[in-house]
């Protein structure tokens, strides 16, 4: 699989939205297809970067609420870290390479 980091070049995104990434799976039963819906995020604090997942919003009772797509399966906590440090390191890698080319 590869991450592909398209950035965030649109003056109506919201503050701190650096750029959207995709993954793109290239073999297995997966291959083929993508994962849309990650974002990462310049923290709020300005050290370091965030990344959201994908998520699904909904409303109860006039209150907005966020269904994650991307959860753990065997319940470790520590899984979306993975993909998390996977997205971080693509964008990092894309900010080097757009550097070099300006």
């Amino acid at each position: 699989m590869f991450v592909k980091i398209t950035a965030n070049d649109n003056k109506s995104a919201p503050p701190g939205k650096l750029a959207d990434a995709e993954i793109h799976f290239t073999e297995g039963v997966l291959d083929g297809l993508k994962l849309i819906g990650f974002a990462v995020w310049e923290r709020r604090s300005g050290t370091g970067r965030n990344v959201t997942f994908p998520a699904r919003t909904y409303s109860v009772n006039g209150e907005r609420r966020s269904f994650s797509l991307l959860r753990p399966a065997n319940g470790d906590a520590t899984a979306q870290d993975r993909i998390r440090e996977l997205v971080l390191q693509a964008y990092a890698e894309f900010e080097e390479q757009s550097a070099v080319a300006t």
